[in-house]
């Protein structure tokens, strides 16, 4: 349940990302969840070892290199799943930006089982 609902989380995000930023376009709905999942896949498998790989560039940069990276991982996205493009490298990176944000503000009521967490204030 949680990852397809993380699979769902990353396929909103990518859809509010072709609307936002010009260069970035989703051709439909199956595009669309394929590539929310291949992203998902990408994040779990491939962006870890890249991060740990370029940790001396990342440091060197003050962490800006980051999203260099994910704008990198988004193209490879784009280049594995038809119906969704991503034309040039700045188009990347700011979608990446808005796809990192979209799912940050998500994922911050999931638990790690994908359960819908509920933060209650008390007085």
């Amino acid at each position: 349940m949680g990852f397809l609902l993380r699979v769902l989380i990353n396929t909103l995000a990518l859809y509010l990302a072709s609307l936002l930023i010009p260069g970035i376009e989703l051709t439909g709905l199956g595009p669309a969840l394929l590539a929310g999942l291949v992203l998902g896949l990408v994040n779990a498998v491939i962006r870890p070892v890249l991060l740990f790989l370029t940790l001396p560039l990342t440091f060197l940069t003050l962490g800006l290199f980051i999203l260099v990276l994910n704008g990198l991982l988004l193209q490879l996205v784009a280049w594995l799943v038809g119906g969704f493009t991503v034309a040039g490298f700045w188009a990347s990176v700011f979608g990446a930006i808005v796809v990192g944000l979209v799912s940050w503000l998500l994922t911050a009521f999931l638990s790690d089982r994908g359960r819908v967490e509920v933060i209650v204030y008390r007085d």
